[in-house]
């Protein structure tokens, strides 16, 4: 009693005190949870290291400025490794019939009659990003999209403060949505465009509160004439239907672009192909093969793609107004296709509740929005086929429909599988709607859902997996005509795209060479060396000098050769679907005679996987590589070959057969025997890859580093793998001692929070001391001293497979790179362009 009266009167006493503390700690809550908030859907965030990472999205790489201020994560914790499955968006049709939200529910359409405009000027109030993302245009041949003055300079009001948030709204932003997206967005101009949007948004003047409802009577059509074409001479039909490819490409596989319109092509159909804005090299290709044929031809102007952004939707509405000016193409259908389609045979409402806007080459939400009412929107596949008079309509219609959806879907999360089903759906020509797009797609639910395109949209979506010849039995199965298949990758499977072409037009002749045999380019002089970065640059010329060491043995003096400039070209190689390594070209000039001429080096990678016996239960492990560029939905790294500096982020993935669930260690050993990570990783019985990336602190010092598999802290298996030294600092020889810092390791030889050198004993590792110091020596190496340490590293994991000569070579042991098997210029049947025959067709 005496004690609970001495309570009773401090707290008396000290009421107003106490009353004060928790209002504060009640307003700290609220701002911790407030700006927890604002960071929801950025991208992933760094884990705790008692845990492995989120296996299923691409983390963000960071600032390499940035990288000596980074803070290590602790690594004293084990984790486990599992694979996490997100739930796929579904396709859903929602009618809006009044001002009460109706339920969605499940419905799918893939068109087989659509249409798409270019005329976005009168629909779009708002549309800057399309005014930068279009390269330039000839005055007169496309149409421009009006563009509203940007915003007064400013800050925003009530938003987090980032350094360059220079301008001020219209009005006051409100949302967690629209204040991330403010907060994130890199450029004064994309927050300005969010800003204005957000305004517009706010005050309803945006997009349309409803839209009228053409169509008598909703009724989609499954029936469609099943008829093989493969032996048909078009020639000889009357009034044969007329077909417009529209091809929308990016990237350098133009080998399988190729192939591609070798399968597809015919001299009475047509070829309209849009190459990505970024994608120089492949642009200069495709000019090149509408040199070749009369009725294919390349968009006058480029836009940036991205996944599931406005810009694709506004390239085919682009493309459409151009293929309608054509006067001299007479077309019946518009079938869009991409480089990683191949034919089979002759011939979803995802956030759409949602605002959106793409600018950054990012696609950013900004918060919820109403579906117009009296419309029923509907969504599929953004793979489709039109009639010319659907075309017309939505590229030519002034009625509130078409202007009211162009205006809907400017600001909507992956346009393309929604706004041509849509327009058709509630138009007076829905009647034509036919629910079958003509393709079958490769879904792989559990490895495609995998959220891996949140570095570039403020959504989790899903990604069709590459064909494989096991895969194809589902195109046999399918029991409504299917034209098309995606997605093929050459560098991830050629033999699926061979067995297809094969069953189309036949074998190739016995003795045909290269059939196997697949290249494509990583780069092109015409590039230039600034698209190079200075690990690329690096590896790449160390290939080629340790390539010409090979002439030298020949007792000739003539086969002494010395580089000249950077490489001309590089391509990565493929045989049997395996990597068989770079090919480098570069101009070089003969010590003896002075002459110059261009060779090809062929540098091969060195497998460094060590498996010890009697591994009993862990016999399950099959592989161990130590990579970047983890792609979890194809599980192959892509960056091939495993080429990586100091400032790259290593991942370590391990490949396991079915078997007994295990725990394992994996420890991460730099090139001066410090012990870099140790973590556990829990493999489950069906578990088929297991991988992690600790967030080692960079620099990570050159030289080799050690990946080792323990059971019990002994030696299951271990892969070596190189961190490469730079001998270039932005495309320049590094010439000073200025840069030592890259090559020095991390501060204190601690690579996270927690040292992990107390194992060294464990695990027996030589005393570390004069291997620092050794290191710390090859930090001040520059020029020639620097190189010898670079090829010396290379040498220990790549060999040199070939070297051949543009030309007869001075050297009489380097042969025409014409005629060997393996060259970038050797003989490519499969992937040639050749004339047209008689058939009109050219394969």
């Amino acid at each position: 009693m005496v004690a609970s009266t001495r309570v009773q009167k401090l707290l008396r006493r000290y009421k107003l005190a106490i009353a004060t503390g928790l209002t504060i700690l009640l307003i700290q809550g609220l701002v911790v949870w407030s700006l927890r908030s604002l960071e929801e859907g950025e991208a992933e965030r760094k884990h705790r290291r008692s845990k492995l990472p989120d296996h299923n999205g691409q983390e963000q790489k960071m600032d390499p400025v940035a990288i000596e201020r980074q803070n290590a994560l602790s690594g004293a914790n084990h984790g486990q490794s599992r694979l996490r499955q997100e739930q796929p968006a579904v396709t859903t049709i929602v009618r809006r019939g009044s001002r009460r939200r109706n339920k969605p529910s499940l419905k799918d359409k893939s068109l087989g009659g659509l249409v798409d405009g270019v005329a976005v000027e009168k629909a779009a109030h708002y549309d800057p990003s399309s005014s930068r993302n279009f390269s330039e245009i000839k005055a007169g041949e496309m149409a421009k999209i009006h563009l509203v003055a940007p915003g007064e300079p400013g800050s925003v009001e009530g938003a987090p403060q980032v350094p360059s948030s220079d301008f001020v709204p219209k009005c006051e932003i409100s949302g967690k949505d629209a204040l991330s997206a403010l907060h994130r967005a890199g450029s004064r101009q994309c927050r300005q465009e969010i800003a204005n949007i957000v305004c517009q948004h706010q005050a309803g003047h945006l997009m349309p509160q409803s839209l009228p409802q053409f169509c008598p009577q909703h009724v989609i059509s499954s029936a469609i004439q099943h008829t093989d074409f493969a032996d048909t001479d078009l020639s000889k039909v009357e009034n044969p239907v007329r077909v417009v490819f529209m091809l929308v490409v990016h990237g350098r596989a133009v080998r399988q672009l190729k192939r591609l319109l070798k399968a597809i092509y015919h001299k009475d159909h047509f070829y309209y192909i849009h190459v990505d804005k970024r994608s120089n090299y492949m642009h200069r290709e495709v000019l090149q093969m509408t040199e070749l044929y009369p009725n294919v031809r390349a968009t006058p102007w480029r836009m940036v793609t991205i996944w599931g952004g406005a810009s694709l939707l506004k390239a085919y509405l682009h493309s459409m107004h151009d293929l309608l000016s054509m006067l001299d193409w007479k077309w019946d259908f518009f079938i869009n296709l991409s480089a990683t389609d191949f034919p089979t045979r002759f011939i979803k409402k995802q956030g759409l509740d949602r605002l959106f806007h793409e600018c950054d080459n990012h696609m950013w939400r900004l918060g919820e929005r109403t579906i117009p009412e009296g419309l029923e929107v509907s969504g599929g596949s953004d793979w489709f086929s039109l009639t010319h008079k659907f075309v017309e309509y939505v590229i030519n219609s002034q009625d509130e429909l078409v202007t009211g959806l162009k205006q809907f879907y400017t600001y909507a999360l992956l346009p393309a599988e929604s706004f041509f089903h849509t327009v058709l759906g509630n138009s007076h020509m829905c009647d034509t709607l036919v629910d079958n797009n003509l393709r079958v797609t490769n879904w792989n639910r559990k490895l495609g859902c995998k959220c891996q395109y949140k570095h570039i949209v403020d959504w989790c979506g899903c990604s069709p997996n590459d064909f494989k010849p096991s895969d194809l039995i589902r195109i046999q199965q399918l029991t409504r005509p299917t034209f098309f298949a995606r997605k093929f990758e050459s560098t991830v499977n050629q033999e699926a795209i061979e067995i297809l072409d094969n069953h189309l037009y036949g074998q190739y002749p016995p003795g045909t060479v290269a059939l196997k045999a697949y290249w494509e380019s990583l780069f092109e002089q015409a590039d230039g060396v600034s698209s190079l970065n200075d690990v690329a640059l690096t590896a790449y010329s160390s290939f080629f000098r340790l390539g010409l060491r090979k002439p030298l043995k020949s007792s000739s003096e003539t086969c002494r050769f010395e580089p000249i400039g950077y490489p001309v070209s590089v391509h990565l190689y493929f045989y049997d679907d395996r990597f068989q390594g770079y090919l480098v070209r570069q101009e070089v000039q003969n010590v003896v005679t002075r002459s110059r001429e261009m060779l090809e080096v062929w540098a091969v990678p060195q497998a460094t996987l060590q498996l010890e016996h009697n591994l009993h239960e862990f016999e399950r492990l099959k592989h161990l590589e130590v990579g970047t560029e983890w792609d979890p939905k194809e599980r192959i790294f892509r960056n091939f070959g495993g080429v990586m500096g100091p400032l790259d982020e290593p991942v370590a993935v391990q490949k396991w057969a079915r078997g007994p669930n295990l725990t394992a260690t994996i420890v991460w050993i730099d090139p001066a025997h410090i012990v870099a990570a140790s973590y556990d990783i829990s493999i489950d019985v069906e578990a088929e890859f297991t991988q992690y990336k600790p967030p080692l602190q960079r620099p990570l010092r050159p030289g080799v580093w050690t990946v080792r598999v323990l059971r019990l802290w002994e030696r299951v298996a271990e892969a070596r793998f190189l961190v490469m030294p730079l001998a270039f600092k932005g495309r320049e020889p590094l010439r000073t001692e200025d840069h030592g810092w890259v090559h020095a390791g991390p501060p204190g030889n601690v690579y996270l929070e927690q040292s992990f050198q107390q194992l060294a004993h464990v695990l027996k590792l030589p005393p570390s001391e004069p291997a620092v110091q050794e290191a710390q020596k090859k930090t001040s190496l520059v020029g020639k001293p620097l190189e010898a340490w670079v090829d010396s590293s290379v040498e220990a994991f790549w060999v040199t497979g070939d070297i051949c000569s543009d030309q007869t070579s001075s050297c009489p042991t380097v042969g025409l790179c014409t005629k060997t098997s393996w060259s970038s210029l050797s003989p490519d049947p499969k992937s040639e362009l050749g004339p047209v025959k008689k058939d009109g067709r050219i394969r």
